[in-house]
């Protein structure tokens, strides 16, 4: 589907993004008035308009709002007044968070046109700490893909090589950090979609325990393993990010109570004598021997800095890939089912009837993967199948939950590969889903179990290809995993 292209910016008084500065640093420059968050902002348009046609990152973008945003923050730095821990910091926002009159369309021709009349808790909670917003940003489709390859606007490309993919479903916020068309994002993770697309395009990438951040106004793909996350360039930005959006939300029943620390902090604590558990299952046949490499090297240095590396044993991981794939397919089918062209999305005009209406309008709103995912969830909930294969697939998630909390008790954190693989060519998997479903081997485990991780760049292939170091911790221990992530960042591996 051919989009307009997005607007340009005037030349800004000084080009920020040709010298990348960390969100420390640029929000410090704000407050002492030596950088205004209008030019920020206007550099960070220009260099979409620049990059955008290439990659495919941004879908819309809110301009006018963003400059909005910063007229204000300039206004309050101006007068001295007390400035928040993003004031001016351009960020965009995955296309499933909803922003208000801004579209949302989840990367899906169903919800083309639709602009809510509300932004989402992680998005006001952003705008409020002084963040600009700058536009909404190119998903897989309602969430679903490794690969950002199945998005109805078109496939993302991976700012490290653009032959190659991005990872999905998070991949345009990954590849937008990557390619410094914000300074940080929000996506969102599954199964894997923030952290396999952080490894794919070399920045980090958060995972919040299940409850952590708010869901509301998260277009909804499995709601039992959704979660809301941050992008950036290194580990102390997304600790900062995570902060902001973190914390309990009377809109959302299932978000946690428990008091937000200041993660960035928290960060700087240092792993000496930390307990840094290896699990074998994790480097089994299947990983590239780079990556291997690569994740070795990572363990060598978290041992370096003082930590104990002792093995662990999850010896049900081999299961996670069906048991996710059941359950989150099981919950795709019961929330896409308002998706009918009653309640949400185009009606088609061809319908004689009101089934053929249903039909049809789903048929020309939803694309291929979408489809296969709510075939296989409503025949795993159907009579005579829910026993044998969603509550099966239940049990199997509290036995993999389990496997983590009693290995949690041994060690502080558990270090892994992200990925099997660097990012693959687009393409290269399109017509095999087992082979893309397989890419997410990794991350499936911590979505099951709830727990929290990060993923942090951790060297790359000869080839330059980035490769992730995903870093789990029990629930609520973010500040753990951003303790070990920004040993293995110091590194510089």
């Amino acid at each position: 589907m051919r989009k307009k292209p997005l607007d340009s910016a005037s030349k800004p008084v000084e080009n920020f993004v040709e010298h990348p500065k960390t969100l420390a640093e640029l929000r410090a420059g704000i407050v002492a008035g030596i950088t205004k968050a209008a030019d920020l902002a206007a550099s960070y348009y220009e260099r979409i308009a620049q990059k955008n046609p290439r990659l495919n990152v941004y879908l819309s973008l809110t301009k006018e709002r963003a400059l909005a945003q910063a007229a204000r923050v300039d206004d309050a730095a101006a007068k001295g007044d007390p400035l928040g821990p993003l004031a001016g910091i351009p960020v965009g926002i995955k296309d499933v968070l909803v922003m208000r009159g801004a579209p949302a369309t989840a990367g899906s021709k169903i919800l083309q046109g639709y602009r809510p009349p509300y932004d989402a808790t992680a998005v006001s909670r952003l705008e409020a700490a002084g963040a600009v917003l700058l536009g909404k940003i190119n998903c897989d489709e309602f969430a679903m893909g490794s690969s950002n390859e199945n998005s109805a606007y078109g496939p993302v490309r991976n700012p490290v090589d653009t032959e190659r993919v991005p990872g999905g479903s998070s991949g345009g916020s990954a590849a937008a950090v990557a390619s410094n068309m914000a300074v940080a994002t929000l996506g969102s993770d599954t199964g894997g979609s923030i952290r396999q697309p952080a490894s794919f395009c070399g920045v980090v990438g958060v995972l919040p325990t299940y409850g952590r951040v708010s869901r509301y106004g998260l277009i909804a793909f499995a709601s039992s393993l959704d979660r809301v996350g941050p992008f950036a360039s290194n580990v102390r930005d997304a600790a900062t990010m995570l902060s902001v959006i973190a914390g309990h939300d009377p809109h959302d029943a299932t978000s946690s109570p428990a008091p937000v620390p200041d993660y960035a902090a928290e960060s700087d604590q240092g792993v000496e004598r930390l307990r840094i558990g290896v699990p074998a299952e994790y480097f089994a046949e299947g990983l590239d021997p780079e990556v291997r490499a690569c994740i070795e090297a990572g363990i060598t240095a978290l041992q370096a800095a003082g930590c104990t590396i002792k093995p662990v044993n999850l010896p049900h991981t081999k299961y996670a890939v069906p048991v996710y794939y059941l359950i989150a397919t099981a919950e795709a089918s019961a929330n896409l089912a308002r998706f009918d062209g009653v309640r949400y999305g185009p009606r088609s005009k061809d319908s004689a009837t009101l089934a053929d209406m249903y039909r049809h309008s789903r048929d020309e709103g939803f694309g291929a993967e979408v489809k296969r995912r709510i075939l296989l969830g409503t025949y795993a909930l159907s009579a005579g199948y829910y026993d044998a294969y969603y509550l099966k697939a239940q049990q199997v998630r509290r036995i993999l939950a389990e496997e983590y909390l009693r290995a949690f008790n041994e060690v502080d954190a558990i270090v892994t590969p992200t990925a099997p693989t660097p990012a693959f060519k687009l393409g290269e998997k399109t017509g095999d889903p087992l082979a893309m479903y397989l890419a997410d081997i990794y991350t499936v485990t911590a979505s099951l179990a709830g727990i929290c991780g990060v993923t942090v760049p951790c060297g790359a292939t000869k080839a330059g290809l980035p490769v992730g170091m995903q870093v789990l911790a029990r629930h609520l221990n973010e500040s753990t995993a951003f303790r070990v992530a920004r040993a293995v960042e110091a590194a510089k591996l």
